[in-house]
This record gives structure tokens, sequence and C-alpha cells, in this order.
């Protein structure tokens, strides 16, 4: 007989069972393969449209250290040759405490269109080139860099059912993106504000409302905002991050004694109304939903609930693996794995809060890793890839284009 035991802190859960069954349990729980399979080159090209990282610099071409010639900015080569499916800007790094990515319009415009030329040129997909532009205190594209203001979400859904704040926010937002070479905006932020004191989120502003029906309308909102730009929305951070007390960026974050299903709500909206390009899932932890891993690792949670329940069938994105809430826990390779099992299509890395120039190359080779192990199906890259694939065609190519007659109409005041 074997046993298996919650690794929750504090709670031990010890279930008996006949050990050819507690294998097969376990391989259907995780999603894994019963039988190894050989990695080709095409599932890892497959693989690489699953990455969406982080990387160093703002110029195309970088001088050498004496001056006389330039080289390619190093992403600029490393999209083509792991088929990269995705890169993330950020304007700060977080190691250096330096710029990083943005330094004003006209750079950003450059640096952008090279990736993407790059990708065209070597008859790759579009590349999803995302950053988060959520307002307030959450952007990377800031007035003091040249780049338009934009309030925080709690500053744009009044009580009185107006969205029209909300609309306009992601009008501007999806206008600058656009014009930046930006296509892909992680926002809005679909989580309630539960807790006002919450690190991440309530104390940020970056919660729409208390109420979740107000905060799915303005989400809604803020989301056709940036389609109608031809930006690609993210809901975030699923299942809900707004009743937390800690900040998953620094490590574990237990909601098992706060979240309610009511934080569904706003993704349940998005969803219905096909304004969620993406839906993100959070490293938040609840032993009701998954007694063992945080959402974002989860089967029960991304598979179970999200696709089965919720019956979203469109893209899933983690947040970054490189969050203190899966690294104080999880090694770098068992995350990946546990991450795809779970149901994720799009893993983002970062690569900000730690920094590795090969992050991309050595994501790829633990991802076949995982296959040759038997631990990843080649099905379930396959599967993520063609979901991939049908987002950009549609998303990218298509310029964001809504999906009528299904996205809401923006409410007005009562009086106007």
């Amino acid at each position: 007989m074997a046993s298996v035991r919650s690794s929750r802190p504090g709670r031990t859960l010890l279930r008996t069972l006949p050990t050819a069954a507690l294998l097969f349990a376990l391989a259907v729980v995780q999603g894994c393969a019963l039988h190894p399979q050989q990695p080709t080159p095409e599932l890892r090209r497959m693989a690489g449209q699953m990455l969406l990282i982080g990387f160093r610099g703002t110029e195309p071409l970088v001088e050498s250290a004496d001056g006389q010639s330039t080289a390619p900015l190093p992403i600029l080569t490393e999209i083509p040759r792991e088929n990269l499916g995705g890169v993330i800007l950020f304007d700060r790094d977080m190691k250096r405490g330096a710029g990083r990515n943005i330094e004003n319009p006209q750079q950003l415009k450059r640096l952008t269109d090279a990736m993407a030329r790059m990708a065209a040129i070597t008859n790759m997909p579009p590349l999803f080139i995302a950053v988060d532009q959520e307002g307030g205190k959450v952007r990377r594209l800031k007035p003091s860099n040249g780049f338009p203001a934009t309030p925080a979400a709690a500053d744009l859904c009044p009580d009185d059912g107006d969205t029209r704040p909300a609309l306009a926010a992601g009008e501007t937002t999806g206008r600058m993106l656009r014009e930046a070479g930006v296509n892909l905006d992680f926002a809005p932020v679909c989580d309630v504000n539960v807790n006002p004191k919450n690190p991440v989120i309530g104390g940020l502003g970056r919660s729409f409302s208390a109420d979740p029906v107000r905060a799915g309308e303005c989400a809604s909102a803020f989301a056709l905002g940036l389609k109608g730009q031809g930006v690609l929305a993210v809901a975030k951070h699923f299942p809900g991050h707004g009743s937390s007390a800690a900040d998953s960026h620094l490590g574990f974050t237990d909601v098992t004694d706060t979240w309610t299903e009511a934080e569904l709500t706003p993704f349940k909206t998005l969803m219905d109304r096909r304004l969620a390009d993406m839906v993100m899932t959070a490293h938040v932890f609840d032993a009701k939903l998954d007694p063992r891993d945080p959402a974002s690792l989860s089967r029960p949670v991304t598979t179970g609930l999200l696709r089965g329940r919720l019956g979203y069938d469109g893209v899933v994105v983690t947040d970054d693996l490189q969050m203190r809430a899966v690294t104080s826990r999880y090694g770098f390779k068992e995350a990946l794995g546990r991450a795809v099992n779970a149901g994720a299509d799009v893993l983002l890395i970062g690569d900000n809060l730690e920094y590795d120039a090969q992050i991309g190359r050595k994501t790829l080779d633990a991802l076949m890793e995982l296959v040759a192990e038997g631990v990843v199906p080649a099905e379930r890259i396959r599967e993520s890839y063609a979901r991939i694939m049908e987002l950009k065609q549609r998303g990218i190519a298509g310029a964001g284009a809504l999906d009528e007659p299904t996205a809401a109409a923006p409410q007005g005041r009562a009086d106007k």
C-alpha cells in the first residue's frame, strides 16, 4: 500500500490506495504521460511558442565594448532560434536597479518593430509583445518617459454604474500600446477588492471594485477599450487575488480562509463576453480548490475549474514563474512540468526578478527533458500550440477584432 500526503503546512491528508491505482491516479491528476516519448525538433519548435520571456536591452543594435562595431540585440537572434512565442517589456531592471527596455516612445517603437520584423522575415508566427499596463501604480509606460497617464482601476469604476471611465482608459491605453508596437496587455485586473489592505491588489488601487458584479462590468469596459485599439486583453489573476493578505511576488500566499466563489464573477463576465484573450492564473494557494499546489500549477484549478466548470477554451498564461510563491517551494523544472500539466498554454518568465541570459534555451531544454522522462505528454504541448496559433491568427493578424455581438456596450449614468 502507498500513501499520499498533502504538502500544505499544518495539514496532512492520508489516503491509502493500491500502488497500481495510486500511480494511475497521480498520472491523471497531474496530467502526466504514462509512457515517455522522444521529443522531436518539431515539438521543440511548438514548445517555443509557449514561452513569453523578458530580456535586457533597449535598442535593436548594440555597440561592441570598443565602440568599433555593432551587433543585433541578443533577443533578436533568440526569437527565431528558439521560435519564441513572445516577449514581455519592463521599464526597470530589478536586479541592476536601472532601466531595462523602455526609455521613450520613439525608442520603444524601434525596439518592438525590430522584434516583430525578425519574426516576420524568419517566417515565424507573429510575436506576442506584452507589457503590464494597468494604469495607476502598475504601468511600464510612464508619463516620465513621455507616455500618456492613465488612472488606477480603483478610480475608474464609480458606484453609480458608469463604465465609461473604464472604457476611455482602456481606449487610451490601447492606443498608446498600439502606437508603441505592443499587442498584448496584461490587463485588466479582475480581482475583487475583498481586502482593501491587500499589499499587492487593493493597497495599490489595482481592483476596480469590492462588488464582484461592478468589477466585472468595469473590467469588461477596459478590455473593450483595449481590443477596440487592436490590443489583446488578459483577465488576471485567476481565480482571484483580491482577498489575499500577502504578495505572491514575495512568497507563499494562502487564501484558503478568505477566498470565495464570488471572486470568479469578473472572470466569468469577461469570458462570457469573449473579452478575455487570455486568462492569467495566480500563484495563490487555496486548499479548498487544491490541497497541494497554487492555482498556476494546479490541474484542478486550471483544467477543472477554469476550463471545465467555467467553460473557458482560450489561452491560459501563468503569472511570472520566477515569483517567490513558486521558487520558494518548487524547482524550476518541476514548476514548468506542473504548470504545463495543469493546463497552462503560455509560460511567463519575466527574467527580471532573477536574470539568466539563456533562460529561453534552458526552459525549452527542461520541457523536452520532461517529455522524454514521461512527465509531460507531447500532446499537452500540441494542445497549447494549437490554442496559441488560433489566438495569434485571430488576435494579432486580425488586430484584436471583437467577437461581436458578445461585447457589452458601456453604460453611462442614469441621469445622462
